[in-house]
């Protein structure tokens, strides 16, 4: 009975990286895993949540995370007084929604709630470790802003789900766009972590071609959505800090910053 309980209390820390101060784990089993022993917390939805946040906040808007895409957000939305972002559509010309362009010129003070089965449902179950949304965009800024925390962070690539069960499905530009935070970190990688910098650094000079190439750009781009993936190719352009307080992100490096 004492081998089979401390089995039990062993084995969950297999699991966790936690001899390495730079972990990375996908998905919400990577959340669950890793937000409680880490410092900081990084969310990494490049296609294209975590880009959608970064231009957003950078233009001085608030961005509430809502995890499901059903008639709940519109009560939601109501609660916290903001808009409600839609389902991103081919031919919409007005209106916010997962689409990079479609923030674009988000005017400053919006509050905006954006629903996501990925990036928003990872944010909203991080707990109490301090969260933030990280893209190829911002990437360093992200990093040397998680280090103020302190020396272990988590990065989680968000990856994408299989429509037909809704299992994970581990995406390239999520493994890239966390390999390129994680290189700008300083600390010990875990193998994962390892893994994700040595991704990154392996496809760095044509960021835009590969994620024109991957999967989830390719989908993206069937659908008419080119310019979303190109916004979100671009790299290491913006010191955007995307923060999640409050319930929603704002982008802390502003000097500026008040939450309503």
């Amino acid at each position: 009975m004492i081998f089979i309980i401390l089995s039990f209390a062993i084995a969950p820390m297999i699991y966790n990286q936690s001899e390495f101060n730079l972990r990375c784990e996908w998905g919400p089993q990577g959340v669950a895993e890793l937000a409680f022993i880490s410092d900081v917390i990084v969310i990494v939805d490049v296609l294209s949540f975590s880009t959608c946040v970064e231009i957003a906040t950078n233009n001085g808007a608030i961005i509430f995370p809502y995890a499901y895409r059903d008639e709940s957000a519109i009560d939601y939305a109501k609660s916290v007084q903001a808009e409600l972002a839609s389902h991103r559509q081919r031919w919409t010309t007005t209106g916010y929604s997962l689409s990079p362009k479609s923030v674009a010129k988000i005017p400053a003070g919006t509050r905006l709630v954006l629903p996501s089965p990925n990036g928003s449902f990872l944010t909203l179950h991080t707990g109490n470790t301090p969260t933030l949304a990280g893209c190829l965009r911002n990437c360093q800024a992200v990093a040397h802003f998680a280090q103020k925390y302190g020396d272990k962070i988590a990065v989680i690539p968000a990856g994408e789900r299989w429509k037909e069960d809704g299992s994970l499905r581990p995406a390239f530009e999520d493994l890239i766009g966390a390999g390129a935070i994680l290189s700008y970190l300083n600390g010990s990688l875990s193998p994962e972590a390892e893994v994700a910098v040595t991704t990154f650094q392996a496809f760095q000079q044509d960021l835009l071609g590969y994620l024109k190439k991957c999967s989830s750009g390719k989908e993206l781009i069937e659908r008419g959505f080119e310019s979303d993936v190109e916004l979100s190719a671009a790299f290491n352009i913006s010191n955007c800090v995307p923060l999640f307080k409050y319930n929603a992100y704002v982008n802390v490096s502003s000097t500026n910053l008040s939450l309503p």
